[in-house]
């Protein structure tokens, strides 16, 4: 495998602007943190030490929610107990929008009335008195207008510094650019999985200077895990750079345009340590076409 995920740092994956705050395009997904692939608890010592792992790697996004919690873990307060007091370049993104009961089962879509109580969990169990980036992560919604001007006034108020959005079509964004500058998108998308909706989206923000920032972006074939890759040309492209298939996809993520970011996650230190190197891994015009057609 690759022979410089020792010295591989997120500066390397280059830098993209949320606002007014400047992020390493390869960032954090806070989102298996919390329990194993089994569906058990991870273990808390192991879990904060990827998260200082991370720091010291270069990261500075990281993404989360208040609602990335398992039976005795929560992401949330993961990130505080590893990293309070904050390093100051560092930025962390949140979500609203769904929520879950104490015993894990999914409530309905937050009402625009129902955020604040959402952002002002978030701020608790980060421990901060305000929230960098929030995206509205919305389902089913014909319009985000309502909740959107929610989160508006909390950035008002000081709560909130950026807004994002998630789960939305070109439609939804411009609703929301209506209220308020929006700093990114964050949307399923990766190599072969859910592209050809999104693709006209990921150009669209790169010409109005938004983030575009994928989740699942290592998915195979409708996974969250890239493990046991089967796709051919990945497979022939990893082979070629001594890579992993996931640092490939992740890598081919990150060619899509200076304004797509990466936010790979990982409970395990080997697989972030290679998340990381994919940001310095560079793709010729020609393997582009090959994971292209493939796709």
């Amino acid at each position: 495998m690759m022979t410089f995920t020792d010295v591989v740092t997120a500066p390397q994956s280059g830098t993209w602007q949320l606002g007014d705050l400047t992020v390493n395009r390869l960032g954090f997904g806070a989102m298996r943190l919390t329990a194993n692939a089994d569906g058990s608890p991870s273990d808390r010592d192991r879990a904060v030490a990827v998260l200082r792992r991370a720091v010291e790697l270069g990261v500075n996004h990281i993404d989360t929610a208040a609602f990335y919690f398992s039976a005795r873990r929560s992401a949330n307060e993961l990130i505080n107990r590893a990293l309070a007091p904050y390093p100051d370049d560092l930025v962390i993104t949140t979500k609203v929008g769904p929520g879950r009961d104490p015993s894990g089962n999914w409530l309905p879509l937050a009402r625009p009335e129902q955020l604040r109580g959402q952002v002002e969990e978030n701020l608790r169990q980060l421990g901060r008195d305000h929230l960098d980036v929030v995206n509205l992560r919305q389902k089913g919604l014909d319009s985000i207008t309502d909740h959107v001007g929610a989160l508006a006034e909390l950035r008002d108020a000081g709560l909130i510094r950026h807004l994002g959005v998630s789960n939305v079509e070109a439609r939804h964004l411009a609703q929301a650019q209506a209220l308020a500058p929006v700093v990114c998108v964050q949307n399923s998308y990766g190599l072969g999985h859910h592209r050809a909706a999104q693709d006209d989206l990921v150009r669209s923000c790169g010409e109005q200077g938004i983030a575009f920032v994928p989740f699942f972006a290592i998915a195979a074939a409708g996974r969250e895990a890239g493990a046991h890759d089967t796709d051919a040309a990945v497979l022939a492209v990893a082979r070629a750079h001594g890579a992993t298939p996931a640092q490939v996809r992740i890598a081919w993520t990150l060619h899509r345009g200076p304004h797509v970011l990466a936010i790979p996650g990982t409970g395990d230190p080997e697989h972030l340590a290679q998340n990381v190197a994919a940001g310095a891994l560079r793709l010729s015009e020609e393997e582009m076409s090959l994971l292209d057609a493939a796709a």
